[in-house]
């Protein structure tokens, strides 16, 4: 990875006005294809596969009268009145009949009517309940404001200090929009960004680079409208974590840019040497939120699995951008920018010849070209604040850790009282007319009213359909927390019946996710009496199915995050203390986001002076929404401030100062971004709706938790408690693991290895002191060679094992595990798959396969590796298998457009594979044509 980016930020430097020039136009394509092509949004919430949703279904066929949205008008006379009396009763049936002439409206019930009419206890209040034609999504903004122009109406008609307000389902879910807030975040970014760098323009590269990638993303997601339904919860999440990510992701790479420039490295080297180490980080980074928010789907639910995959597509065009963009720009910057300061070089006399002359004590390692000869780079000094810190948190280990796991504990409480739900008209704020109408329904009728339950079945074969829901309705009434059951009717074919139930309890309340689970309960024995089959449904029963889908979701996904966490991180730091620590520490990180949640949100600590409208459930998929992000923004924390610990490390082998130097290298980019995150975050909290705002608080606790307690207190504490036994790992497990190198290690052995074994060579292969071992031993050792390329050569081994693992380690198919490799002018292990791209590995079995050489010609093939030629016997296929090498390596009559390919024989019977050897090929073999191996 580390070697692709380098090639890349070398690549981009000369070409940075391509790279300008297509994320700008890619962002014009995208941008109008939005603007001629979204759909909008569609904020319906469908679940398939639960009750509710699947009875709710259900009646939109054979009960359609029942299935679209519903609001209802709240109508309370003032003190003193009541709504029965004759003149406010006129009122509200004159009422009731006017509404069913607004467009979208198919009855609206009068407080009064029969069936289904609700007049509170006192006589002071009455709900003209309504019925819409189309579901919640389909109700046009045209029509919900001719429902609220008609209740402002109404309560002008009425005496003084009545109240008339329009609520309901169909007004009781907010949905986002961007306000000026959110720039908040970016003004807290820029400041940390000068304050950092010490530079406006540098400060200004960042931002610029995620706004442009934000514009790409947000225009993709509103394009994608066109192909499916997306709610506009979706955006606002996508916009929150790529401008986070997108400006964080800039300034790791711009930080070591600046660092480097800073000890003196040339200015195009230390873009690529930047995008090549912190760009892997990034990539990793990255790729890790992705997977985090692409396993939302494990829920289930199509809204949320939609949401991850937004959200996702948010943070790819993060990385993108940070890979292309940011060192793009920092071509456009030129070397002045992180130009290392100068000071005058120490200079003292000397005498030549009898003659004093002055010259400087030491000569800069490199400076630019207009930079004098007699000034040198002023090493940079460790930040006095970042070196006691991670001293105080080092000196006594046990200590620090036994106090930061103790204060993150207490976030258990709380968190253990978080309750989940589809939030409600409750959660809107006090000056919202349906929580107006929820708060007057809740005074005058009891909580029940503002979320009551449908319950269906299907009767068709009842010869008294309506005895037999007044049968069904009897029955339902009898079980607790039943505050009424104003409506039991079959429909007009008589083949579906509906029962409303009014619990006694608030939507949201356990007690009425108590009172479903047991009219669910009654399932059987409804069927034996009555041979019905009912099922509940309804907004209340959706959001209470919701839940519990995303509570039984939540063990598979957080066992995927750990799980993957814990390889990922196996991967990156070659190590099994370092992933079980992140994962404990990402835990920790979790506790406390949700615990701060909960304890605003749902227990009402600080609720009032933090602008809380009121407190209840939070919304049911905000958990999973927490643990599948923080867990990206735990692993950027732990990867961009431990790689460089694990870089001093491999470099130094000194365990504890490899802390100390990696903290210090890093500490100051993390906090930066930590804040950044923070304050992109906590910008989203005082308009936030009440679907954002529990997560704009949780994110914000839980990047501050994670970076400062989490990542730059406990890690630096547990890895100098564990000295050298935190970079362990068993050397069967570092072999079956990927690497994946974000450090740069590869990319500066290659750098080193690059004129190896001299300059100018050409070799297609040089070998030196090479091995490779197993958990039973070695397999081979010392292997040293050189072969020029289109050469045939015999390379030989006592052991069959250790021909075969030759032939795959040189063709880039095994991972030797010392001494030093090249094969067509790439380093092994680190540049393994460029070399398989242009070689093959070929085992022979029998005569019949000799053959089988000419199968794997393809173009771009160098060499072949090729082993079994021991088995080879009958002397037509050895005779077919020397003109296919002298073909190979002569490059055939070039009428198959093949090129000289370099072929390397593996053998335990050298002077049987040497016969294999073309006449053509002697003159350019080695005169021994033999690399023995031990």
């Amino acid at each position: 990875m580390a070697s692709v980016l380098y090639a890349l930020g070398r690549w981009i430097t000369r070409f940075r006005w391509v790279v300008l020039v297509g994320w700008v136009v890619l962002l014009a394509l995208v941008g109008g294809g939005a603007a001629l092509f979204s759909k909008g949004f569609d904020n319906s919430v469908s679940i398939p596969g639960t009750e509710a949703q699947q009875a709710l279904d259900q009646l939109s066929r054979t009960f359609p009268q029942v299935s679209g949205a519903t609001a209802q008008l709240v109508v309370v006379a003032p003190d003193g009145s009541k709504v029965t009396d004759a003149g406010f009763q006129t009122a509200l049936d004159d009422e009731a009949a006017a509404l069913t002439k607004l467009p979208g409206v198919s009855s609206a019930t009068s407080p009064f009517d029969a069936d289904g009419g609700l007049v509170s206890k006192d006589g002071r209040a009455g709900i003209i309940s309504i019925q819409m034609s189309q579901g919640e999504t389909d109700v046009t903004d045209a029509q919900k404001d001719a429902l609220q122009s008609s209740a402002h109406a109404l309560e002008k008609s009425l005496p003084v200090g009545s109240q008339a307000v329009m609520g309901g389902s169909l007004f009781s879910t907010s949905f986002p929009a961007i306000s000026a807030t959110e720039g908040i975040g970016l003004i807290i970014a820029i400041l940390v960004l000068v304050v950092t760098f010490g530079s406006f323009l540098a400060a200004g590269l960042p931002l610029l680079s995620a706004l442009l990638g934000i514009g790409v993303s947000m225009a993709a997601i509103y394009l994608l409208t066109l192909f499916g339904p997306i709610t506009s919860t979706t955006p606002m999440l996508a916009l929150m974590l790529g401008l986070a990510v997108g400006i964080d992701y800039a300034l790791f790479i711009i930080s070591r840019h600046l660092d480097q420039r800073r000890h003196g490295m040339e200015f195009h080297e230390s873009i690529a040497r930047a995008l090549a180490t912190a760009g892997s980080a990034v990539v990793f980074a990255g790729v890790t939120v992705i997977i985090a928010l692409l396993g939302l789907a494990v829920a289930n639910i199509p809204f949320l699995t939609t949401m991850g995959s937004a959200a996702a597509l948010g943070i790819a065009v993060a990385v993108l951008m940070s890979l292309t963009m940011v060192p793009a720009l920092l071509a456009f910057c030129g070397p002045r920018l992180g130009a290392p300061r100068q000071k005058r070089a120490r200079v003292k006399p000397r005498v030549r010849g009898g003659d004093v002359s002055r010259e400087p004590v030491v000569s800069p390692a490199h400076t630019d070209d207009d930079a004098s000869d007699a000034v040198v780079p002023e090493p940079p000094k460790p930040n006095r604040f970042f070196l006691g810190w991670v001293r105080a948190a080092t000196k006594w280990p046990v200590v620090t850790i036994v106090v930061v796991a103790g204060i993150l504990s207490l976030a258990v409480f709380p968190a253990s009282k978080l309750r989940l739900d589809l939030t409600d008209a409750g959660q809107l704020p006090a000056s919202s007319p349906a929580r107006q109408a929820y708060d007057l329904i809740s005074d005058h009728f009891g909580p029940g009213y503002n979320g009551p339950l449908i319950v269906t079945g299907t009767i068709v074969t009842s010869t008294d359909p309506v005895g037999l829901m007044s049968d069904l309705a009897a029955e339902i009434k009898k079980l607790p927390d039943v505050a009424a059951v104003p409506l039991s009717t079959p429909n007009q074919t008589a083949d579906t019946g509906i029962i409303q139930v009014i619990p006694k309890s608030a939507p949201t309340s356990q007690a009425t996710a108590d009172l479903v689970k047991s009219i669910r309960d009654l399932r059987p024995h409804l069927q034996d009496k009555y041979g019905v089959t009912i099922s509940v449904t309804g907004f209340t029963a959706l959001g209470i199915d919701v839940s519990d889908r995303l509570a039984g979701a939540l063990l598979p996904f957080g066992a995927l995050v750990v799980g993957l966490s814990l390889i990922l991180l196996a991967m990156v730091f070659r190590s099994i203390a370092v992933p079980v620590k992140a994962t404990i520490g990402y835990l920790f990180s979790v506790v406390a986001s949700l615990g701060a949640v909960s304890a605003v949100f749902v227990l009402g600590w600080g609720d009032k002076a933090l602008g809380v409208e009121q407190t209840g459930p939070v919304i049911s998929f905000l958990p999973i929404i927490l643990m599948g992000v923080l867990f990206g923004l735990a692993m950027d924390y732990e990867v961009f401030l431990v790689s460089r610990m694990r870089e001093e490390w491999v470099h130094k082998g000194n365990a504890k100062r490899a802390v100390e130097t990696g903290f210090l290298g890093s500490a100051k980019v993390v906090t930066a971004a930590a804040i950044i995150m923070f304050g992109v975050f906590a910008s989203f909290f005082p308009e936030g709706d009440s679907t954002i705002k529990p997560m704009a608080l949780g994110l914000a606790v839980g990047v501050f938790v994670d970076a400062f307690l989490v990542r730059m207190t406990l890690v630096p504490a547990v890895l100098a408690l564990l000295g050298e036994w935190a970079w362990r790992l068993p050397k069967w497990l570092d072999r079956a693991l990927p690497k994946f190198d974000i450090e740069g290690e590869g990319l500066e052995r290659e750098l080193a290895l690059a004129d190896w074994p001299e300059a100018g060579s050409d070799l297609a292969l040089a070998a030196d002191g090479v091995g490779l071992g197993s958990p039973r031993g070695p397999v081979f050792e010392d292997f040293s060679a050189r072969v020029p390329r289109g050469a045939a050569s015999v390379i030989t081994a006592p052991d069959p094992t250790a021909v075969r693992a030759i032939m795959l380690a040189v063709s880039g198919r095994a991972r030797p595990d010392s001494g030093t490799l090249k094969v067509l002018g790439h380093v092994l292990p680190e540049r393994a798959g460029a070399v398989r791209r242009r070689s093959a590995y070929v085992e022979l079995e029998t005569d019949a396969s000799a053959g089988t050489l000419v199968d794997v010609l393809r173009p771009g093939l160098e060499l072949v590796a090729l082993d079994g030629v021991d088995r080879i016997t009958d002397p037509a296929a050895i005779a077919a298998l020397r003109q296919t090498i002298a073909d190979l390596v002569s490059g055939g009559d070039g009428s198959d457009g093949w090129a000289p390919v370099t072929v390397l024989i593996g053998t335990t019977q050298p002077s049987r594979a040497q016969a294999l050897l073309p006449a053509s090929a002697r003159s350019v073999a080695f005169d021994s044509d033999l690399a023995e191996v031990k």
